[in-house]
């Protein structure tokens, strides 16, 4: 019976890169010269720290930035409110979403329902899998999951025939 599964998950490589480039134009840019501003990435955390708020929500732009030139969808990534440190610092620590939460599942199997097709969608573990007995049912899931603009980004994966 043809499936596939509805994923969402991020390029560790392109979030690291990202968070390379970010720390590199830190490091040499104008604005930012004689600042201890940094960006860190932690296991499922990118931290960026500043002198100043100003200078921190400049530096979270530059993340942003960079993030989106990589290909990394920034709905995979939270921030938090501005936390001040020791020292007059500040930091925001951007939590990265790696797959789907119950509660996004089902949502996406009550919009798949909702499509009037015969497939049915489980979930399994943080991903959905879709499964259908014709392909082309499949691929106007596939479609019109694409069509909608979701909280998070949704890749599929996995299809078999």
């Amino acid at each position: 019976m043809p499936s596939f599964d509805v994923v969402s998950t991020v390029d560790a490589q392109e979030l690291r890169n990202a968070v390379d480039q970010t720390a590199r134009e830190l490091a040499t840019r104008y604005d930012f010269r004689g600042t201890d501003a940094s960006v860190e990435l932690g296991d499922a955390t990118v931290t960026v720290e500043a002198d100043t708020e100003g200078r921190l929500d400049a530096a979270n732009d530059v993340l942003q930035s960079k993030l989106v030139r990589r290909g990394v969808d920034l709905r995979s990534l939270t921030a938090s409110d501005p936390q001040t440190i020791g020292g007059g610092r500040v930091k925001t620590v951007w939590t990265v979403a790696e797959g789907i939460d119950k509660e996004a599942a089902k949502e996406l199997s009550k919009q798949i329902r909702d499509l009037g097709l015969k497939v049915q969608a489980q979930v399994q573990g943080d991903q959905l899998r879709v499964t259908g007995k014709k392909r082309d049912e499949l691929q106007q899931v596939i479609a019109a999951l694409k069509g909608q603009e979701f909280r998070l980004p949704l890749q599929f994966v996995n299809f078999r025939d």
